[in-house]
This record gives structure tokens, C-alpha cells and sequence, in this order.
């Protein structure tokens, strides 16, 4: 037996504990008002190891490890109860770690305050004494160790919400030492909103004992950069289960939040950088996305020719490049901390950071005081200005590069952000630029191809009224905002024999360039037929063949870049043909698939008759049928194609189109307008061709009519009735080829034709002489030989008249012969 045991196992005279693993009696310390020790319980010197007549009358600081706590120290100045744990210092210089300090005041008649302090000794589980301690000593040791040097911050807090202890990495987050913060609420050591927004939370842990987490952003003072950090409030238990105080356990997720915040960068920008294939509209998306997410203003500029759909200029050729600013954004209202205004030009100098970045091809970023950026500043003081105003401290410019070609180039700043851009937001820039420029190429080529359908669809349309007097014109074309490119609408105004006019309207099925194509063959193949003069249901039935054919016809293998469904060869369409006759006042259609058109009386009736329904074009193998309308003069027609159709009324017709119909203002135009707005409230998402005409009619003035008998004495007087005429209308420079054509065109019905016979003359924008006749044989120019007796008329009538023709009908024939009027050119 040592002279430190005794054979009980209590303490020695030394102080040191026995090793009987027994219960350590109570360490009981009493001070008085000075801090000096007035009594010294037996469990104190097992503890500390000193002897009661060595200690008593000494200060009590001189029992911590180092000073004692701050807070331990505020509460003995200002009496009130102190509970916290602390480390003390054992008789023979050795740290006891753990201790748990209970102070509390006694107050004396003279209003003096004497302290008790009740000191319990946490074994190396961390359980106070009452459970088994821990048989090595170190182990306490190595516990608060642990605790110090802990790379978390991680705090400990009593019932009361103040803080008992923490780990050396949380005073080092907070940025104060260990006396300022032990005793004090979080509230109290920071006035930082995340301070007093976990002293709320371990309150309310208290109150409910559930676990909380939270993500809580902070700003370390020493680097100037916001940190984000997963904080874990969770309570502290006693072995009974209760609630007894929190822990506060914070991890830096920093690193993790900013690669997050990327990747949902990059997922913004795949989903919402390229939605539509419009160059202008996908760089505003990326300065959208980018200033939400990434800097505080995002600019974006664009070779004139990517804005156009044009292939991109060579960029380094010229000393100084222009760029046009198409998009930019800002977390200011207005970007105005941009120099250059939306759709201006931006002059690139050759030494500026955005040349830099073009010329190497990557991504570079600048501080507003670099040497490079100053120089380059003085030479452009609008920059600069903004640049102090706005205190713009950041640049970084990223070149957009697609497929080997530079697009442009995007500009991002940032001044209300604290933090510049660093390596990982080059890295982010670039990798944006590259997907915004890939988006901007295909809104370009798309661009290109548009504008060459456009192109071709616009030469294979109407560009100018035809001379007609049957009616007067409006139109518009209208190319849809479908993706798919442009559609095959198109519609035709045709001058026919006898002042009539044909008015067609028509959509061929599909997009691009091939519809317009396609779109153009119909045409030409529509312009063709009409100059056969084909009553309408027969020029469909042809049509419909023709089509048909173009089907059937072998391609070979389609082109590369072409599948099947868009060769040349597949055509189907709808159509609409109209003959109005002003003499007549009648209007003969036929339709193909394609809807009737609306029909405004002198009166304001408005209605869309029903038309015979007719198969679309290359069916094949069904009948078209013609209706007849009669119309006054002065009633309007309008033609569209599906495109202007949008909303129903099941009754009648096509709402939007019937009321701007309703109501018509003086000019064709003006009514064509009217009805694109009704019908169309943004862009239309198919083509819309839309075609009205106001009819007109032939008077006793400008047509005269006389019955032929079948006599060839009827010639002469035929002439004669015909000079008369002219004579009246003024146009007697014409009597002698009239007079000329009268008498073939008359012969001709009275030898080969069948009675009745009639002969008409129309003043219209020519002169037009026509003789019809019951039979339906029609006479062929040839060419006589020497000894030929006959040949020689319709010769003639070729080289008298301006054109001529046969038209056909259910009762007969009408040969015709057009001449101009003296007075056009």
C-alpha cells in the first residue's frame, strides 16, 4: 500500500482518489463576497486534491484552469444563480476537465452575498457522478480534447439557451473567444440575423424536444464571401429522458451549395435558353437565366448577319468589329448600367476584353482596377461612367461559339454581388455560353431556311393587282410561327375572256420549302388550265389528276436529309376556284376540300353559303360539283385559307371572320386589316392567306347584245351594227379590225355552228367581240396551204386581235376575240 491509499479506497493524504470505484462525496465550495474560499467540503479535495487548511482563505480563481469564465464572473458580480461547465485545475497541476459548476448565492444580514458552489465531476462517458466513472483518466482528458479541436462548429446550450461550451472551430466562426460567448445567448454574442435565428430554433427545441435542420447562409468576416451552412439543433438529454439543454452542430456546405447552385444553372439554361427557334428571343432567355442565377447583368451581342439568318462574317478581319446588342438583362430595373441600349450597335475595340475573348476563343474575366481594363476604360467613357456609378467591380466575357463559327459574345457584371467571379464561374460561363450559342445557331440556320421558304413563297404569289374591272382587290399573306417553317397558302387573281375574273385560294399540306414548291407547281398548273377558260368543277377535276399523278410518279431515293414524308413527289392540297361574271352577276365555285368563303350583300346580310362538297386534291377518283350565287353589285367575297380560322359558331360560320365582316369600313384595305386582327390576336400559327373582292358590274353601256340569224346576208349587217356601236363609244380607230373579226368570228358560227347564234361586244379594259352559237364544236387555227380555199380566218383573227379563245358551255360554244383600247399603252 502506497502512501496515497488507504485500505477503504478514500482519498490519501495527497487528495488523490481512491481506486475503489466508489461514490465521490459531494464537492461542496463556499466563497464569500470577495471570491476567497471559506469552506472546503471533503468531496473538493478528493476532486482537486487540496487540504482544506491549504486552500481556505485563498481566491477561488485560482481553482480554474487559466480565469476564470466570464460569464462565471458577470453572475458573482451581479448575484444571481450561475450553472455551466468549466475545466479546473487539480493540486498538482493537472487539468480536470468537465466539471460541472453549479453557483448559488447566500445572502447575509449586512447584504453581503456569499457563494456556494457545487462542482460535479462528468465521467469519461460524459455522465455525472451518480454513474459509472470511467477507469481511465485520460479519458475525460480526451473528450473535452475532442470537443476543442472538432473541425465543426458545435455548441452546447443549458435550459436557460446559454452556452455551457463549444468546439474551438465554433469561436473561430464566430469570430470570438470562449469568455465572451460562455453564459451569453447566440443572440447576445452576434447580432447577425443566423445568430438569432438559431437562438429561436434551440428554443423551440426546448420547448418541443424534436431535432431541427436547417440551412442558414453566413458571411465570414475575415474573407468577404458568403458561406452556407447545415445546421443540426438537437436536444441534450439527462439519463430520465428530459430535456436539459441543445446542441448546435453546423457543417460548411458552402462548396456543395455553390456546385448545386451551378448544376441548377445549367438545368435553368437547358430548359428554358433555345425554347423557340427566334435568334433574338433565345439570347433573351440566356440574359434571363444568367442574371437570376449568375451575375447582376447579362448583356448579349450578335453579328448583324446571325440576327439576319445569314452565315456569320469572318470576325478578326476588320480593326474593330460591330455587334449589335439583342438582349440583356439586369437585377436593376431597366439595365441601366449598360452603355448600350436593346437593337443598338456595339463597336468592339480591338483591345477591349471582349476582343480578347473573341480572339482566343475562351472565356476570360476581369477586375475593374486590372491595369488592361483601366487603359481600356479611359477610351470609353460611357463604360467608365457607369462602371464608377454603379460600382461595377467584375467583368467576365464569354465568346459563343457553335459548330466552329463565332456568333457573338455575352457580357456578364456584377456590382451588387459582393464576391467577383472566380475559376469556377469561368468554368460555368463558358460551358453556358457553349449552350446558348448551339441554341442561337439552330434559331439561325432555322433563320435561313425560313427565309428562303419566305422568299420562294413570296415570288410564287400575286405581287401586284391584275387590270381587271370585274372587282376590285385586297389581300394578305400572313407566314405562320410554326417551327416547321411556312405552309403552301396561296391565292391567284386570274383575268378571264369576257371581263370575268377567276379567284383562287389554296393550302398545300406541309412546311418549308418543299410546300412552297409544291405550292407553286399548283399555281402555275391552276393559271394553265383557268386560260383553257374550264368551267370550275372541271379545272378541279383536272387539278385533282394532275396531283395524282405527281404522287404516283417514282422519286428514286429521297435526297439526303430528306425522309420520305417530305419528298418532292408527295403533294396534297386543298383549293378553292371562283369564276365572277360582271355581265352576268354571277359567281360560279367549286371547292376541293378547302372552305367557302364569306359572302357581304349590298344589304349587310352577311353569310357563308354552302358549297357542294368537294374530296381534297390527290384522292382521285371522286366528282366535283359548282354552285352558282348570285350577287349585286357592290357585294364583297372573302377567301382564307384554315390558317385565319380559330373560333366557331357552329350555325353560321366562323365567328372572329363574321364579326369584323359585320361592320366594313370604306377600303378594301382597311377591311383586310379588320379581319387579320379579329382572327389573329398574336402571330398565327399557320399560314393565312386571305383574298376579298368587291364585285362590279357591265351596264347597257358597256355591253350590247344582238341575235344572228343563221343567213349569210347576216354578216354584213352585223358589221354594220358593230360600227354603229363603235361609233357611239368613241372608238372608231378600231371599226376596221373590228369589222375584220365580226365577219370571220360570224361566218364561222353560221357555216359550222348550230342556231341560235348571238353576238356581243364588251367595253371593258379592251374591247372583246364575241359570237356563240348551239354547237359544240369548236374551230382550230392551222396553217393553209397555197391551194387551200379555207384556213385562213382564225389566221387572221390570231393576227388582229390581242387574244382569242373558245369557251365552252352546257348549251354550246362562245369564240372570242380580245383587242386593246387605243388609249393603253
Amino acid at each position: 500500500m502506497t502512501q496515497s491509499e488507504t485500505a477503504d479506497g478514500t482519498a490519501a493524504p495527497d487528495g488523490r482518489p481512491s481506486d475503489s470505484g466508489g461514490a465521490l462525496p459531494p464537492a461542496v465550495v463556499c466563497m464569500d463576497a470577495r471570491s476567497r474560499v471559506t469552506a472546503w467540503a471533503p468531496g473538493a479535495q478528493q476532486l482537486l486534491g487540496h487540504h482544506p487548511d491549504q486552500i481556505v482563505g485563498h481566491h477561488g480563481p485560482e481553482l480554474f484552469d487559466g480565469p476564470m469564465p466570464g460569464a462565471l464572473s458577470r453572475a458573482l458580480a451581479e448575484g444571481r444563480e450561475w450553472s455551466g461547465r468549466v475545466a479546473l485545475r487539480h493540486r498538482d497541476g493537472r487539468r480536470v476537465l468537465g466539471c460541472d459548476v453549479h453557483a448559488a448565492p447566500v445572502h447575509g444580514t449586512a447584504e453581503d452575498i456569499s457563494w456556494v458552489l457545487l462542482i460535479a465531476e462528468a465521467d469519461a462517458a460524459g455522465r455525472s457522478p451518480g454513474h459509472e466513472r470511467a477507469d481511465d483518466d485520460g479519458t475525460a482528458a480526451l473528450m473535452g480534447w475532442a470537443l476543442d479541436q472538432l473541425p465543426l462548429p458545435v455548441g452546447v446550450f443549458d435550459r436557460d439557451n446559454r452556452m455551457v461550451g463549444a468546439s474551438d472551430e465554433a469561436y473561430r466562426a464566430m469570430a470570438v473567444r470562449a469568455e465572451d460567448a460562455l453564459g451569453r445567448r447566440l443572440g447576445e454574442v452576434g447580432s447577425a440575423p443566423p445568430y438569432r435565428r438559431l437562438e429561436q430554433l434551440s428554443a423551440e427545441v426546448l420547448r418541443t424536444g424534436e431535432a431541427i435542420r436547417v440551412r442558414i447562409s453566413d458571411r465570414a468576416r475575415e474573407e468577404g464571401r458568403g458561406r452556407v451552412y447545415a445546421d443540426f439543433v438537437s436536444p441534450v438529454r439527462d439519463g430520465d429522458g428530459q430535456v436539459r439543454g441543445t446542441s448546435i452542430a453546423a457543417l460548411d456546405i458552402t462548396e456543395q451549395d455553390l456546385a448545386r447552385r451551378r448544376l441548377a444553372l445549367m438545368s435553368a439554361a437547358g430548359l428554358g435558353v433555345g425554347t423557340t427557334l427566334d435568334v433574338i428571343r433565345t439570347a433573351q432567355e440566356l440574359a434571363d437565366v444568367a442574371t437570376e442565377r449568375f451575375a447582376d447583368y447579362v448583356g448579349v451581342d450578335l453579328l448583324d448577319s446571325v440576327v439576319r439568318g445569314l452565315p456569320p462574317e469572318p470576325v478578326g478581319a476588320r480593326a474593330a468589329t460591330t455587334y449589335l446588342r439583342v438582349a440583356q438583362q439586369s437585377v436593376l430595373a431597366g439595365c441601366p448600367e449598360s452603355a448600350i441600349p436593346t437593337g443598338q450597335p456595339d463597336l468592339i475595340a480591338r483591345d477591349s476584353p471582349m476582343e480578347l475573348a473573341l480572339s482566343t476563343g475562351r472565356a476570360l474575366r476581369h477586375r475593374i482596377q486590372d491595369p488592361d481594363m483601366a487603359r481600356w476604360l479611359v477610351r470609353e467613357p460611357a463604360r467608365a461612367e457607369r462602371a464608377r456609378a454603379f460600382g461595377i467591380h467584375s467583368y467576365l466575357v464569354a465568346p459563343l461559339l457553335a459548330r466552329g463559327t463565332t456568333l457573338g459574345l455575352v457580357i456578364f457584371l456584377r456590382h451588387r454581388t459582393v464576391e467577383p467571379f472566380d475559376v469556377d464561374d469561368l468554368h460555368l460561363a463558358g460551358e453556358l455560353a457553349a449552350r446558348a450559342a448551339l441554341a442561337i445557331d439552330n434559331a439561325r440556320q432555322y433563320t435561313l431556311q425560313r427565309n428562303a421558304a419566305l422568299t420562294l413563297q413570296h415570288s410564287l404569289l400575286p405581287r401586284r393587282k391584275p387590270r381587271q374591272a370585274a372587282v376590285d382587290l385586297a389581300f394578305r399573306y400572313l407566314p405562320g410561327s410554326s417551327r416547321d417553317g411556312v405552309s403552301g397558302d396561296w391565292f391567284d387573281v386570274i383575268p378571264l375572256p369576257g371581263a370575268r375574273v377567276a379567284l383562287v385560294v389554296g393550302d398545300v399540306v406541309g412546311h418549308g420549302v418543299h410546300a412552297s414548291a409544291a405550292m407553286g407547281r399548283l399555281r402555275t398548273a391552276v393559271r394553265t388550265l383557268a386560260d383553257l377558260d374550264l368551267p370550275p368543277d372541271e379545272l378541279l377535276t383536272h387539278l385533282d389528276d394532275l396531283v395524282l399523278r405527281a404522287d404516283l410518279e417514282p422519286t428514286g431515293e429521297p435526297a439526303p436529309g430528306l425522309s420520305r414524308g417530305t419528298e418532292a413527289g408527295e403533294v396534297g392540297a386543298s383549293c378553292l376556284y371562283a369564276v365572277y361574271d360582271p355581265v352576268a352577276r354571277t359567281c360560279v365555285l367549286a371547292r376541293a376540300g378547302h372552305p367557302g368563303p364569306a359572302v357581304l350583300r349590298p344589304d349587310g346580310s352577311l353569310d357563308f353559303p354552302e358549297l357542294p362538297a368537294g374530296p381534297p386534291l390527290g384522292l382521285g377518283g371522286l366528282p366535283f360539283e359548282s354552285a352558282v350565287l348570285d350577287l349585286p353589285p357592290g357585294s364583297l367575297l372573302a377567301f382564307y385559307t384554315d390558317g385565319l380560322v380559330q373560333e366557331t359558331d357552329g350555325n353560321t360560320g366562323f365567328a372572329p371572320l363574321r364579326r369584323a365582316l359585320a361592320d366594313p369600313v370604306a377600303s378594301l384595305e382597311e377591311i383586310c386589316d379588320a379581319v387579320l386582327d379579329a382572327s389573329c390576336a398574336g402571330p398565327p400559327a399557320d399560314d393565312v392567306a386571305l383574298l376579298i373582292a368587291r364585285t362590279h358590274a357591265l351596264d347597257d353601256s358597256q355591253v350590247v347584245t344582238w341575235d344572228i340569224a343563221p343567213d349569210p346576208a347576216e354578216v354584213a349587217r352585223a358589221r354594220k351594227l358593230v360600227t354603229g356601236q363603235l361609233d357611239l363609244w368613241g372608238l372608231e380607230e378600231t371599226a376596221f379590225v373590228t369589222e375584220l373579226l365580226v365577219s370571220e368570228l360570224v361566218t364561222n358560227a353560221i357555216r359550222y355552228g348550230r342556231p341560235p347564234i348571238s353576238l356581243r361586244l364588251i367595253r371593258d379594259s379592251g374591247l372583246v367581240c364575241e359570237v356563240s352559237d348551239a354547237s359544240s364544236t369548236a374551230p382550230h387555227l392551222r396553217r393553209a396551204r397555197t391551194y387551200d380555199e379555207g384556213g385562213r380566218g382564225l389566221l387572221l383573227v390570231a393576227q388582229l386581235s390581242e387574244r382569242w379563245g373558245t369557251r365552252h358551255a352546257a348549251d354550246g360554244k362562245t369564240i372570242w376575240a380580245q383587242q386593246r383600247l387605243p388609249a393603253e399603252p
